[in-house]
């Protein structure tokens, strides 16, 4: 390094072309360091660089990413050079996506995308790499001059997606902490995901401290805006000399200045050995002369020291080979907010930068270059010419540094017309968003924006002196809408654009979707929702677009593909759907679905084998990825393949955590193959023979297990219960059912419960005997305040017995009735968490058990006896008072309507068949007075001699 060093200086001195700023240099730092120290050799260090990238035989374009003076640099430069080979700073496999920009809207992203990971962790997957390109950015203008101009090569030399997380995993290995090039832990923007940001031409600070002193001493808020105001615009207007000289400048202050991160420092210098090594690699295969190629790189890499450097560097870097991952690449849409969370650029400033490119193009008449067909651009109508054979000389670089370091800042006048044009637009805006703004409003922002302008020291409002003003002057302390004063003034400026990729460069996925959708008549590339009615009685051809929509809300997010009207279930086809289309808003997702397959069908099967073979599977889903091939993919053949792959898995479970979901899948899959096949399938009788005795087996541990909830006990009742007749069928024992229950010996209240209801399914338990239980823990003060437990209990067991739903009722009935206040107020809370657990099956049960009981009109509840009590009352010899009932004879009302059937058992006992009328008031003692010796025993007997 230091021999380089040593190189660069004996080349300025013996040149002379910045021995002028050495000295100055020289002399500033030993006034203000009172000698030699590490200022001097920081500054001197800076020219080196300097001087040793101007001398560079291949010409090197520093650029920020996204500058708009760095684009109107690169326009420039590209019409007075017409360089043959233009060498990239972009993932060198990325190359071939590039033709594809002509189909999309910018901005737009390169991304290269790997599902499968072969050489890399498992938990790193998915793994994807983007590259965002807008308009306004000085890449673009080298692409669309590269594929567009006859006899030129674009060669893209930085590293591949597959080194990007090579090195990543290196630095893991190494213990040392992932630097940029990590995955960020947060995404602000949503269109590109997780993804690895590419930084082509980041150019930022690394030193806190440096970063802070500029923005105090700038009088600016962020980064973003320091680069406005004293980059974008001094450059925005300056020749090529000085434009590169300043950019090398900066980037040599900002490398110098950098804190010592190890990681960061040896992927940089990496990056850069590769670069070189790539650019030398295909100089010496095409016999290219250094001087036609251009090398465009970010400014911080373009100020490079490493050994490898320059077309005569060394040649000791040796790159890996990539693993065996198989990457994809394709472009997805980007979007102003999407880059500026990638680089860390205050919100708003790259839509601030586009309006800058628009401004500059306007005022210096710079023709910039477009790919030919670029969507949202108007064809160029000139003749393309070749590149000539000889490219116009040009002059040795002069030292610009000098001249532009001390000359004063340029004040810009004020532009009145533009910065009331932006006063007016802000509070129409406002107005629009709920503001109550007004003409006095704008004014106030047009003064407070020169106010603010004027304390920065600058003559002429930015637009963040404006956006400033506009939140000042117009901010209420209640937004009264969806934006704040902020989001519209970047709104104004130019707003969040998004790209678009067209139609053309969609991968075949893709594009199969946007055809099998046609017959709906919709803009799917248009952003936004749609709503899309198909009437599939009427038009039979719908609904293979329906099968497509069903699928693609399987894949996608929620709110890509939303049905309003409609639904798929097994066995059911809707003839009428509604869906709320949005698919052009979610464009990556689609995207990225063609990397992992050609249809939607074979992404759907290849991720349901993922889920069913996955470390991670159960039963429950084996059998959702059952139920979705049969649902979504109509496969039988599929199905059986996973069927048995569920029997196996569920073999192999020691827990019942998945009880409940099984049961409810099982039941449901046969249920549609008793109604569609003629014979189940072989896999699912296994299933359920397996099933039976293996959840027989884990009975008996369950109920005593702390782990296993009352639910997913209950579910393996359920399936034990459902499944019996099948199983039994099938060659299975109920003894094996019933040695389980016998074994089994809860002591949690829930649980015990839920024994009762098996033992009475079982018929080792009656129940009358059961109801007596129950009474019996009423009647008992130490067991009332778990009461409610033992009713939690029975409401599981509608589950697996349906038919104990009377029952169910009748103990929740005399709980209510029976136990005081503060044991069942607390109570519940629970009654109402399980009931909304399984309330699909458990409520309408006990609805339509409650409403078959109860009368349906308030004023007869009063007279209203509970059946269970009359049931009560006959097996104890219990009469009812007569408050309990309704007045009048109850019991003769059928007789007497019906009189036929005593007639008959008169005459067959002898008897005169004589009716007597009714008379008023209780008949309950007419046969006591007819027989008064049976009273008179009884009362013997009772009182005693």
């Amino acid at each position: 390094m230091s021999a380089l060093q040593r190189s660069g200086d004996g080349q300025g001195t013996a040149d002379g072309t910045f021995s002028s700023l050495r000295t100055q240099l020289q002399e500033a730092a030993a006034e203000f360091a009172g000698g030699p120290d590490a200022l001097e050799g920081i500054l001197l260090g800076i020219v080196d660089d300097v001087d040793r990238a101007v001398r560079e035989p291949l010409e090197i374009f520093p650029v920020c990413h996204h500058s708009p003076a760095s684009a109107l640099a690169m326009a420039r430069r590209l019409r007075e050079k017409q360089p043959k080979v233009v060498y990239l700073e972009l993932c060198e496999d990325m190359a071939p996506l590039l033709t594809e920009l002509r189909n999309c809207r910018l901005p737009v992203a390169v991304q290269a995308f790997a599902s499968e990971v072969d050489g890399f962790p498992a938990e790193w997957s998915p793994l994807s790499v983007v590259a965002p390109v807008t308009e306004a950015s000085a890449e673009y203008q080298a692409i669309a001059y590269a594929l567009d101009t006859p006899g030129v090569e674009l060669v893209l030399v930085d590293r591949s997606s597959d080194h990007v997380f090579q090195w990543d995993a290196r630095a893991r290995r190494a213990g040392e902490p992932a630097g940029a090039d990590a995955p960020p832990a947060e995404e602000e923007a949503a269109l590109h995901g997780d993804a690895v940001g590419v930084e082509i031409g980041d150019l930022r600070p690394r030193f806190a401290a440096l970063e802070e002193h500029l923005l105090r001493h700038g009088r600016v808020r962020h980064w973003s805006e320091w680069w406005h105001q004293y980059v974008e615009l001094p450059l925005g207007d300056s020749d090529h000399d000085t434009y590169r000289q300043v950019m090398l400048l900066i980037g040599s202050l900002f490398r110098r200045l950098a804190p010592g991160d190890a990681h960061r420092v040896r992927v940089d210098e990496d990056r850069e050995r590769y670069m070189w090594t790539r650019m030398r690699a295909h100089l010496a295969a095409s016999g290219t002369d250094p001087e036609d190629c251009l090398y465009v790189c970010g400014a911080f890499h373009a100020a490079s020291r490493v050994a490898e450097f320059g077309v005569d560097g060394t040649d000791t870097f040796v790159i890996e080979p990539r693993t065996a991952t198989t990457w994809q690449h394709g472009l997805i849409p980007s979007s102003h907010a999407a880059i500026e969370a990638q680089f860390g650029l205050a919100g708003g400033s790259v839509s601030i930068a586009a309006t800058q490119w628009a401004k500059n193009l306007k005022r210096t008449g710079v023709r910039p270059y477009r790919l030919d067909g670029q969507a949202g651009t108007k064809r160029s109508k000139a003749k393309k010419t070749a590149v000539p054979a000889v490219p116009a000389p040009t002059a040795p670089a002069s030292d610009r540094l000098t001249g532009f370091l001390r000359r004063p800042p340029v004040l810009d006048h004020l532009d009145e017309a533009e910065l009331l044009g932006w006063s007016v637009d802000i509070v129409r805006a406002a107005r629009r968003g709920g503001y109550l703004a007004s003409t006095a409003d704008a004014i106030a922002v047009f003064e407070t924006s020169i106010l603010l302008a004027g304390m920065r020291d600058r003559a002429r409002p930015t637009p963040y002196d404006f956006q400033d003003a506009a939140v000042t002057c117009i901010e209420k302390d209640v937004v009264p809408g969806r934006r704040d004063v902020r989001r519209l003034v970047e709104i104004m400026m130019g707003g969040d654009r998004v790209g678009q990729v067209g139609y053309d460069a969609l991968p075949p996925l893709a594009r199969d979707v946007h055809d099998r959708l046609a017959p709906l008549n919709l803009k799917l590339q248009q952003r936004g929702v749609q709503r899309a009615l198909l009437d599939i009685a009427g038009r039979p051809e719908l609904e293979a677009c329906s099968d497509v929509l069903w699928i693609l809300r399987r894949l996608m997010p929620q709110g890509a593909v939303r049905p309003i009207m409609g639904e798929r279930t097994l066995g059911e086809r809707s003839i009428q759907e509604s869906w709320d289309l949005s698919l052009g808003t979610h464009q990556r997702t689609l995207i990225e679905l063609g990397y992992e397959g050609v249809s939607i069908e074979q992404v759907l099967e290849q991720r349901l084998r993922r889920s069913a073979y996955g470390p991670q599977a159960t039963a429950a889903t084996v059998l959702a990825a059952v139920e979705d091939a049969t649902l979504y993919l109509s496969s039988r053949r599929l199905a059986d393949e996973l069927g048995g792959h569920a029997l196996a898995v569920l073999t192999t479970e020691r827990g019942v955590d998945g009880a409940p979901e099984v049961l409810q899948r099982v039941r449901r899959l046969l249920a549609y193959y008793r109604t569609s096949e003629p014979v189940l399938p072989p896999w699912i009788e296994s299933f359920v023979k397996a099933g039976y005795a293996h959840y027989c087996t884990l009975l008996p541990t369950a109920f005593t297990d702390e782990d296993a909830t009352v639910r997913q006990v209950a579910a393996m009742l359920g399936f034990l219960f459902s499944m019996e007749g099948l199983a039994l069928s099938l060659g299975c024992d109920r003894t094996q059912l019933e040695l389980a229950v016998a074994q089994s010996h809860p002591q949690d209240p829930e649980k015990v419960a839920l024994l009762w209801s098996a033992q009475t399914h079982l018929g080792t338990l009656t129940r009358a005997e059961l109801g007596r239980r129950c009474d019996a823990l009423l009647g008992n003060p130490l067991v009332v305040p778990s009461y409610p437990r033992y009713l939690s209990g029975f409401l599981h067991a509608l589950v697996p017995l349906p038919a104990l739903t009377e029952f169910v009722v009748e103990a929740v009935s005399n709980a209510f009735a029976r136990l005081p206040d503060p044991v069942l107020l607390p109570w519940l809370p629970r009654l109402i968490s399980t009931l909304r657990g399984s309330g699909a099956e458990l409520a309408p049960l006990l609805i339509r058990e409650a409403g078959r009981i109860f009368p349906g009109r308030l004023a007869a509840l009063d007279e209203w006896v509970p059946p269970w009590r009359m049931r009560q009352g006959a097996q104890t010899g219990f009469t009812p008072p007569p408050g309990d009932g309704p007045s009048g004879p109850r019991g003769a009302a059928l007789l007497a309507a019906h009189p036929a059937t005593c007639d008959a058992l008169a005459a067959l006992l002898g008897c005169d068949p004589t009716w007597q009328p009714a008379a008023p008031g209780p008949r309950a003692t007419t046969l006591l007075d007819r027989h008064p010796s049976t009273a008179r025993a009884l009362e013997a007997l009772l009182t005693g001699p």
